[in-house]
């Protein structure tokens, strides 16, 4: 019995889910009518919000205890699918609840991309630069995620404004089943790259990967030895508690079910608040990012503070390149099914801004150290992407 209530204590995330879930599904339908008011809104909205951020917590606590038990780049891409899945239920989900979310999807991967590659790139190498000066990674890993990110955004976002196949930004039956069969067979290949075929791309640089030949070189590799975790460190938070793969398998499933059947909940809440208070469209995008990427954000940051900056790569590039991979083709399939509208092109100055964020990736990313000005810049971007949406 000792042991079922430290189980129940330690997946208190799901069962704050299954709780929730059940409740809304059973009764709580009451509160979610415009009837019950808005103070009965605004408390189901925090409600599920907050137990559906506790269970994304929760996923990716199992997926890294899967990443300490399956190594490297394996942990990484089972968070990343976890994330994708959840984002991609939120989606359609509201899609299929409001009557005017045809650039939901667009909002969202414009969001997910902002706040990955400025918001989370930027506190983390400022958050590392700070502490450490400058840190390594693996520049190889880097250009493998930006060779495949930048054209896939590209596809995705900026050439449908410019096909003229329909009348608006938007895709044709035709283009929408290509575009969702070549950019998932692209991010397909990048997968068997990342697990299989170059898997030392994505792994922490060793400190001693190249002679010195000079004093300062020397100097910089006796600090990196200095600030880099010892060999047998996990990548990983010491304070995990790791039990079986089976195990954690099963609970991440589980903890993500609740995140999935509440999505259409989430919807209805989204929707009404979007019209109440009169916030843009584009803002509903931000929450579903917001939501999906608060628990690797936290991991991103840590990884940082830890001088582990090759997870750190490996979450927010791999998050942006998964948003893009998985999120594209899933949405448009989805649309092909429930027959929805959706526009992908995005407007003239969210090009702009996604053209100036994919540049100064490829600039951070080209040397094999990052600093802390690296991260104030991303995260300027990164305020003038939030400031754009209430102020366009």
């Amino acid at each position: 019995m000792s042991g079922f209530s430290k189980t129940l204590k330690r997946e208190a995330s799901f069962l704050a889910g299954a709780v929730t879930t059940a409740f809304f599904y059973l009764a709580g339908h009451i509160l979610l009518q415009p009837s019950a008011g808005l103070l009965a809104q605004i408390f189901s909205f925090v409600w599920i919000f907050s137990v559906m951020l506790w269970c994304a917590f929760g996923v990716v606590r199992h997926a890294d205890c899967l990443a300490v038990k399956l190594g490297e780049p394996y942990g990484t891409l089972i968070l990343t699918l976890s994330v994708i899945g959840i984002e991609v239920s939120l989606i359609i989900s509201i899609m299929l609840t409001g009557g005017s979310n045809e650039p939901l999807a667009r909002d969202t991967m414009l969001a997910v991309l902002n706040i990955v590659l400025n918001g989370m790139v930027g506190i983390s190498l400022l958050l590392g630069g700070l502490k450490y000066g400058e840190q390594p990674f693996n520049t190889q890993g880097a250009r493998s995620f930006l060779s495949v990110l930048i054209p896939l955004a590209t596809f995705s976002l900026i050439l449908p404004r410019y096909t003229t196949s329909t009348a608006d930004p938007s895709l044709s039956t035709g283009q929408q089943i290509s575009f969702a069969l070549m950019i998932s067979a692209l991010y397909g290949v990048f997968l068997a790259t990342q697990s299989v075929r170059h898997k030392s791309f994505f792994l922490q640089p060793k400190p001693h990967s190249g002679v010195a030949l000079s004093f300062l070189m020397a100097k910089d590799e006796l600090e990196d030895e200095k600030h880099a975790p010892h060999e047998d460190d996990h990548d990983h938070d010491h304070d995990l508690e790791i039990f079986s793969t089976s195990y954690h398998a099963v609970f991440l499933i589980l903890t993500m079910l609740p995140i999935v059947l509440l999505s259409k909940k989430f919807a209805v809440l989204v929707d009404f608040g979007i019209a109440s208070f009169g916030m843009p469209a584009a803002f509903s995008g931000v929450l579903v990012a917001l939501l999906v990427l608060t628990p690797e954000g936290l991991g991103s940051f840590r990884a940082a503070l830890s001088n582990r900056l090759q997870r750190s790569v490996n979450i927010c590039l791999g998050s942006a390149l998964a948003t893009i991979g998985l999120t594209v083709p899933a949405v448009l399939i989805a649309a092909g099914i429930f027959d929805i509208h959706i526009v992908l092109g995005v407007k003239d100055t969210d090009m702009i801004l996604l053209l100036l964020t994919l540049i100064l990736s490829i600039i951070t990313f080209t040397g094999s150290r990052t600093n802390a000005l690296q991260g104030a810049v991303h995260l300027v971007l990164f305020i003038f992407y939030f400031i754009l949406i209430f102020q366009p």
